[in-house]
């Protein structure tokens, strides 16, 4: 016996004790992964919920302070800025009384609210450092599909060359851009406040160089009027804007041929949209005019050249009315023949 414990003891090889443990394990099956992510699961769930609840934490917070305010610029971005109609009265030399009447468009499903701001008005020639010539209130706005966007209030013109060319771009053009900008507050449900950059560029129809007018009828006084006028008339002018200006007494250079042969007032001018007819009173040199009539324009036709002069209204130049008019050279053909006939002078 102790023979066969001593054979038993030397077959023995070092780290059989160990492998012993190991033989215990034969026989068993090594846990699936299932099994393992549960059991994984099952001591560590705590720290995966915290995991969850700062992730979820963080996108929100990502939603709320980061994508919210570009979705909400983009927003106004996409948006559009239409003016329905543009009134502009009581001017003076450099203040204007503006009403005007605009509709904001968005196609967006948010319907944020705009808190009224500060807006400046420029010409939009794309250039970036574009002058203000003006600034105004744009009050609240409730963004819906299209909103209603009212304004009335004096305008005081911050630069003056800059609202000169923007008057005479006005005369001129058929159409013209005008620059609205502002930085304001946005909400929306129960995101934080947001601040947005509204800034757009409006399409208009101009006066396109009044285009069409005409002189419609006249007729000479050889006896001057009170306050000097020998010959008096109507004049067309339309207006294809959606623009309303109050331009006070107008009074207009006459030439032929490049003479100076009178001035014509138009008293009170307000352009309206659409067709307007208004009174014109003429201080002429006849004398000049029946020379031209008798040795060049024999058939009675008269060419005339009419230039913007002056522009007063109560007492006041509206100097950037008088120099938009002057940029602007209107012709018309007078007949004074048949003028002339009508007074017996044919």
């Amino acid at each position: 016996m102790a023979e066969t414990k001593e054979t038993a003891s030397e077959d023995l090889r070092p780290g059989q004790a160990i492998d012993a443990a190991h033989f215990n394990q034969i026989g068993r099956t090594k846990p699936s992964l299932r099994t393992r992510l549960w059991l994984h699961l099952k001591k560590w769930w705590w720290l995966h919920l915290v995991v969850v609840v700062c992730l979820t934490f963080l996108i929100v917070l990502l939603l709320i302070y980061v994508a919210f305010p570009h979705i909400a610029q983009d927003g106004i971005n996409n948006s559009m800025l239409e003016i329905q109609s543009m009134t502009i009265s009581n001017p003076t030399e450099d203040t204007f009384q503006l009403d005007q009447t605009s509709i904001a468009r968005s196609d967006s499903s948010y319907h944020p609210q705009l808190d009224a701001f500060n807006a400046s008005l420029s010409i939009a020639d794309g250039q970036s450092d574009a002058k203000p010539y003006a600034y105004i209130i744009i009050p609240a706005i409730h963004a819906t599909k299209a909103a209603t966007v009212l304004v009335n209030q004096t305008v005081q013109i911050a630069d003056m060359e800059q609202f000169i060319d923007y008057s005479t771009l006005v005369v001129n053009s058929e159409e013209l851009q005008l620059g609205v900008q502002g930085w304001t507050s946005l909400h929306e449900m129960s995101y934080p406040q947001t601040t947005v950059n509204y800034n757009k560029n409006v399409t208009m129809k101009g006066l396109n160089k009044l285009q069409g007018f005409n002189v419609t009828s006249f007729q000479i006084k050889l006896l001057p009027e009170p306050d000097g006028s020998n010959m008096l008339g109507t004049v067309y002018i339309p207006n294809p804007s959606v623009m309303t200006i109050t331009m006070g007494n107008v009074t207009l250079s006459l030439y032929v041929q490049g003479t100076y042969i009178g001035n014509s007032t138009l008293p009170d001018l307000v352009i309206q949209p659409g067709n307007n007819t208004v009174s014109m009173h003429s201080i002429v040199d006849q004398t000049l005019v029946l020379e031209l009539i008798s040795k060049t324009y024999m058939n009675g036709m008269l060419p005339v050249s009419i230039m913007g002069n002056s522009s007063v209204y109560r007492g006041q130049h509206l100097t950037y009315f008088e120099k938009a008019l002057a940029s602007l050279t209107l012709n018309v053909t007078l007949n004074v023949g048949e003028a002339l006939a009508n007074i017996g002078l044919a």
